[in-house]
């Protein structure tokens, strides 16, 4: 085959048209000499070039004529080129399977296991491949005969002669027949123990369910039984070694290599659990103690191995148990956890390339399937199969699913676990992972059929396979209900009213009967709107039953579409902007106070489908907006109007980018810091309240004086409205400052404050549904005793002469809000000595402080209260927090200009900064008030009204505990950790405030 150099030989040329990647290297290899007798037959190369990896057949041939004795080595190559059955298995297992050539290598007369072609032989089960493993008397003898009848399965499965469905439950035939076999070993090399008990093999998972892969652990569960006359303990270890004996010889490694891991862990208690147990010990922990993903695996137990009697009873015994599983208390929030993708554990680099847990991959597939079945099953036996696409069919049959939606989940299905199985199949390792390299994706795609691209195709018909099992939920949940109740197609099987409400019940709906009234007033007929409704509907439910409160997201959802469903951006902006139909999900079932502000205004859904629509507006930005609205209205009720229009549809902003930020969408993950999330919340409820006051003061002075007061006014923030920590319920406190202008007299400039003041409070206060911005002077010089507004130089005179410790903590906060910004800034001039006063605080004043601090958590603490779950008061909450770090700001500011603040984060880092407060104290105090502040955040969100305690409503706590990050059910884990949280911080403030360190 040499030629003149610089030329291709026409067998180069040839090579490269059947798909070798390299020619020269299998022109070698054709020319070596035991292959002189078939290196020119045309048929060879033909069948060479249909291989997945043509390269690698050639080689795997190669190595497997070198193996064989000299004798036999043409009888292999004249069988090789005249019968074409063997040449096609021969071949394509070695084009696919570097494993199995290296198994042919090692055990070169193996090939003569795929010359057989009888009927028989097309479509063996259990008895045929015991009748292959029946020579195998220890470990190694049966990994050689596992492997020579793997290699006849492999065979039919890359010539295509069997399915992907037939080759998984050909795989799961070959793991029960080797399970014998294997028990059968341990039991002839410990007589006395098999003669002492019954022993029977459940295999579980896709060994169970006739669904296995090439290598895949092979779940299973032990039931042993004591043999008359022997005591039960006794029976029970010998039957424990019996099984582990068993399970070693499937998993261990030999110079054969291994066959796949046995796998216990699905027994009750887990790894640590027994091994082995009575058929009574294991009804007594399902019937006691099992939780839903137990009887969720349950639904794959087949018996396998052992006693087949013992092994039949178990099955028939806890299946009832299965299907009993949807009316366990726990139901529910299982099934939601169940329902989201375990992708935690995978890296992000592999997220993408995962075919089982990634998103779109098959365990959504099998436990969408699995879940529909625990809920239908148990009114329903013909969805008791093991099997995922039987019981697809099935849910399919029963109307439970929507057959198009059905046919295409199998589709896909059947397409994942195919690419699943041809790169385990490439060298028998367990893996999920698509492979990156190019040799390999492009055998892999050959090997699927893919001639023309195969890299490019096989990408292209993964990533479609996979966005349909993506929205698998919409499909197999959600639009079956909508079908239910639209009533469109007559012909098709749907479900019953009964069945619907038993799914919406499953999937956490608790009137089931009310939400299937709002899915067929939104839904029903034949308008382009209510066709919408039909596409958007399915994801929705989806979003609304990953709630605490779907039904109010639902009722929600209903309202709005009422309200707007005849503007015609609304529904297509739902349609076409990715993200508003999700976040508008989000929002309407995260509680009442979105909700609410959103129905008084409905419109303002157009900020969920505007990129910038959830950023805070600027307080510069508002305040222009607010006294541009005032200076157009005709009085200052009216004006007042407009601002708080103003003011609804900023918190509803606030509310939603809060709600969104803390749940999550399916493109972006939740906020992971929190004390970010609060401080956008505090500075934009700090900034639209700060506006509000502004569009007030305008308006009261508007009315009576036009554009210019007699005097020069501001209002001071004090409190966490002055901090910029204000939470969605928080009061505004201020204090009220004036100064007379030049020629206007005292008192008519404390008449005109006055009346400034009393008109604000009287327009703010006017009814109204919004949430109301009540303004607290309570901390002004003499209290609600004194004047509610004073001169600046009244105020200079009172804090020289009257002022008390605890006013001086309270002027921490202050900082101008609204109205003349000179004098607000003349007014903190004034008090800057008074908070940071000249080398800090004198003993007396500390001993102050915190006797004042010991009085209000003995005084103000609510009758009743937990003071452990106490955001405000309680141990380690708030006022805690607050009170050690002003106490440092008091003693430290004068000398440390990081401190001089009006934010206790801020105040808290300076400190740290500072090394006034070690770094893990300050972690500890800040995690603490974050916290807190969350938990009131969370109840004014969930309740829409504010609170300082988690609430007792078991589905509001639900929904407390969702803002904050915990799944379905963890709400004990909640309260556990914010005690845990409020402890270390407490434990923090009795050393710093109540103790020496200052």
């Amino acid at each position: 085959m040499t030629t003149g150099p610089g030329r291709r030989s026409s067998t180069f040329t040839r090579l490269l048209r059947h798909g070798f990647t390299d020619p020269s290297a299998a022109e070698q290899l054709l020319d070596l000499d035991d292959l002189t007798s078939v290196r020119s037959d045309p048929v060879l190369l033909e069948a060479l070039g249909a291989t997945a990896d043509p390269d690698l057949a050639l080689r795997g041939l190669v190595r497997l004529v070198e193996a064989e004795e000299e004798g036999e080595r043409q009888v292999l190559l004249d069988t090789l080129v005249t019968a074409k059955p063997l040449r096609d298995r021969l071949l394509g297992v070695l084009g696919a399977s570097e494993a199995l050539g290296d198994h042919l290598a090692r055990h070169p007369r193996d090939w003569q296991a795929l010359v057989t072609y009888e009927a028989v032989d097309l479509h063996p089960g259990v008895a045929e491949f015991e009748r292959g493993l029946a020579d195998a008397v220890d470990p190694d003898s049966l990994r050689v005969a596992y492997r020579r009848c793997m290699l006849t399965l492999a065979a039919r499965d890359v010539c295509g002669t069997t399915g992907i469905a037939q080759t998984a439950a050909e795989l799961a035939d070959l793991a029960t027949a080797t399970l014998r076999a294997a028990l059968a070993i341990a039991r002839t090399a410990a007589p006395e123990d098999a003669a002492q008990c019954r022993l029977a093999v459940v295999a579980m998972g896709k060994c169970g369910g006739h669904e296995l892969n090439y290598v895949s652990d092979v779940d299973v569960i032990f039931v042993g039984e004591a043999r008359d006359g022997v005591e039960e303990h006794k029976a029970m270890q010998a039957a424990t070694r019996l099984a582990a004996h068993m399970m070693r010889i499937c998993s261990e490694t030999t110079a054969e290599g291994t066959i796949w891991e046995v796998d216990a862990n699905l027994r009750p208690e887990g790894r640590n659990g027994p091994l082995v147990r009575t058929l009574s010990s294991h009804l007594a922990y399902y019937q006691r103690w099992a939780k839903t993903w137990e009887f969720q695996a349950l639904l794959k137990a087949r018996a396998v191995a052992g006693d087949p009697e013992l092994g039949q009873e178990y099955v028939d015994a806890v299946s009832p148990l299965v299907w009993q599983a949807a009316d366990r208390e726990n139901f529910v929030p299982d099934v939601q956890k169940m329902r989201r993708r375990v992708v935690d554990n995978i890296p992000v680099d592999r997220i993408e390339r995962e075919l089982k847990l990634g998103p779109g991959g098959l365990r959504d597939v099998e436990f969408a399937v699995q879940l529909l079945q625990l809920v239908h099953g148990r009114s329903d036996a013909s969805l008791h199969s093991g099997t995922t696409l039987e019981a697809l069919r099935a849910l399919a049959e029963g109307g439970y699913v929507g057959r198009a939606d059905a046919a295409q989940l199998d589709e896909a299905y059947r397409f994942l676990r195919s690419m699943e199985h041809r790169i385990q199949l490439y060298r028998l390792r367990r893996t999920h992972l698509v492979p990156e390299d190019e040799a390999d994706l492009r055998r892999l795609g050959r090997s699927l059929g893919m001639r023309t691209d195969p890299v490019a195709e096989l990408n292209k018909a993964w990533r479609r396979h996979a966005s349909v099992v993506r929205r698998l939920h919409e499909k197999i949940f959600y639009r079956p209900l909508l079908d239910a109740v639209a009533q469109l197609a007559p012909a098709e099987s749907r479900l019953s009213a009964k069945a619907a409400a038993i799914r919406l019940e499953a999937l956490g709906y608790a009137d089931p009967a009310a939400a299937l009234r709002h899915l067929e007033a939104l839904s029903s007929g034949v308008s382009r709107k209510a066709a919408i409704q039909r596409t958007l509907l399915p994801v929705l439910l989806g979003w609304f039953a990953d709630s605490a409160d779907p039904d109010a997201g639902l009722l929600g959802f209903r309202k709005v579409s009422d309200a707007l469903g005849k503007t015609p951006w609304y529904l297509r902006l739902l349609r076409d902007e990715g993200a508003a139909a999700e976040n508008l999900a989000r929002v309407l079932s995260a509680g009442r106070l979105a909700p609410d502000l959103l129905m008084r205004a409905p419109e303002a859904v157009a900020i969920l489908g505007d990129p910038e629509g959830l950023t805070p507006r600027t307080r510069e930005h508002l305040e222009q907006e607010v006294l541009a609205a005032v200076g157009r209205a005709g009085d200052a009720e009216s004006a007042i109007a407009v601002v708080r229009g103003v003011r609804r549809r900023e918190l509803f902003r606030t509310t939603a980018a809060d709600i969104i930020g803390s749940y999550g969408t399916e493109d972006s993950p939740a906020e992971q810091d929190h004390g970010a999330l609060v401080d956008r919340v505090g500075s934009a409820v700090t900034d639209l309240n700060a506006a509000t006051i502004a569009g007030a003061l305008r308006a009261a002075v508007r009315e009576q004086w036009g554009d210019t007061l007699p005097t020069r006014f501001a209002v001071i923030g004090m409190g966490r409205f002055g901090g910029h920590e204000l939470s969605y319920g928080s009061d505004a406190d201020v204090l009220f400052v004036h100064r007379p202008r030049e020629g206007v007299s005292d008192e008519e400039a404390s008449r005109a404050a006055n009346a400034v003041v009393g008109e604000m409070r009287r327009l703010l206060q006017l009814p109204t549904a919004d949430p109301p911005l009540l303004i607290d002077a309570d901390l002004r010089p003499e209290g609600k005793t004194g004047p509610m507004v004073r001169t600046l130089k009244s105020y200079g005179a009172y804090y020289r002469r009257w002022s008390l410790v605890w006013e001086s903590q309270a002027l921490l906060r202050a900082e101008h809000m609204a109205g003349d910004e000179e004098l607000g800034r003349d007014f903190i001039e004034l008090v800057n000595p008074l908070r940071y006063p000249a080398e800090g605080l004198g003993d007396d004043a500390v001993r102050e402080i915190r006797r004042l601090k010991a009085r209000m958590e003995s005084e103000r603490m609510p009758r009743g209260a937990d003071p452990t779950l106490h955001a405000k008061l309680g141990r380690g909450g708030l006022s805690d927090v607050e009170w050690t770090v002003q106490l440092t700001q008091m003693q430290h500011g004068w000398a440390e200009p990081g401190l001089r603040t009006t934010r206790t984060r801020e105040a808290l880092a300076a400190a740290c900064a500072a090394e006034l407060i070690p770094a893990e104290d300050a972690q500890m105090l800040d995690e603490a008030w974050v916290l807190a502040t969350r938990v009131r955040n969370a109840v004014m969100l969930v309740r829409g009204r504010s609170g300082d305690t988690f609430p007792s409503d078991p589905r509001e706590m639900a929904a407390v505990g969702r803002y904050l990050g915990y799944e379905p059910g963890h709400v004990g884990d909640m309260l556990d950790d914010y005690r845990r949280i409020t402890r270390r911080a407490r434990a923090v403030v009795e050393e710093r405030f109540y103790g020496a360190v200052v």
